[in-house]
């Protein structure tokens, strides 16, 4: 327990230390590193979907031959239009944009940016919570290595993550205090949503594999839908590409030798 405990807050841990960037850091984040960090985020995220949610959850509807597939479809097409309706339904403000998005509100320009981070975050903490539900119930093409793997790989995806938001907020003109404080509360709603998988676990178990791909496609909802355009935007997007490949290259090694 005290080993599944440590993996869900190992993520939280991540973003708290890419905020701790704006105490090392002068003035703004640089455009190359910022689309380094973007497309490295993405990488990992789209290697965590395929390697660590997607083929587990058609392995474990092997013995329906053909129709392994499906409950990973279904699955995976519920998580985008989840994040789509959420994306859709909540007011919300991207990084280095002016303009909201979804219904208008009067919530402050730092509502709505948390907000946006809380779109972005929630399916990283599912992908935690419900893999450690597997393992946590012996499932057996979900090990306690593999988990671990998931939630480290979203950890080092979170460094970057936590200096993308801290950073504009002290450039912004916040304390380094309070642009630390913000960058890591962003990260907060992801252990918050893993335990609340994992305490619904055994409800779960029957829907697994379905859970599986909903967190996949929620996550890739977040690619397409944001890092990928911030980071192919202007110059310096070959840049982005490689950090992509560094990502997705490291978060499947880390599946594969740790799973």
């Amino acid at each position: 327990m005290t080993i599944i405990l440590i993996g869900l807050l190992v993520p939280l841990l991540g973003t708290m230390l890419g905020s701790a960037f704006v105490f090392f850091m002068k003035g703004e984040m640089s455009a190359r590193l910022q689309k380094t960090l973007l497309g490295f985020a993405s990488g990992v995220m789209v290697a965590a979907s395929v390697w660590s949610l997607l083929i587990p959850a058609m392995e474990m509807e092997s013995d329906s031959g053909k129709w392994a597939v499906m409950p990973a479809a279904v699955g995976f097409l519920l998580g985008i239009g989840f994040l789509l309706g959420i994306d859709t339904l909540t007011p919300h403000l991207h990084i280095d944009s002016d303009k909201p998005e979804g219904p208008r509100s009067q919530l402050s320009r730092t509502a709505m940016l948390a907000l946006a981070v809380t779109i972005h975050n929630l399916p990283e903490g599912m992908a935690v919570g419900v893999v450690f539900a597997g393992a946590d119930n012996a499932v057996s093409n979900i090990s306690l290595a593999s988990a671990l793997a998931v939630s480290v790989g979203i950890a080092i995806q979170n460094i970057p993550e936590g200096a993308i938001i801290s950073m504009p907020m002290r450039a912004a003109g916040n304390s380094r205090l309070r642009s630390f404080l913000i960058g890591s509360l962003s990260g907060a709603v992801e252990p918050i949503g893993a335990i609340a998988v994992l305490l619904l676990a055994s409800q779960l178990m029957p829907v697994l594999p379905y859970m599986l791909a909903f967190a996949a496609g929620a996550m890739l909802y977040v690619v397409v839908e944001e890092l990928i355009p911030e980071a192919s935007s202007g110059e310096h997007s070959n840049i982005s590409t490689i950090g992509f490949a560094i990502g997705f290259v490291l978060m499947m090694v880390l599946d594969v030798v740790m799973g």
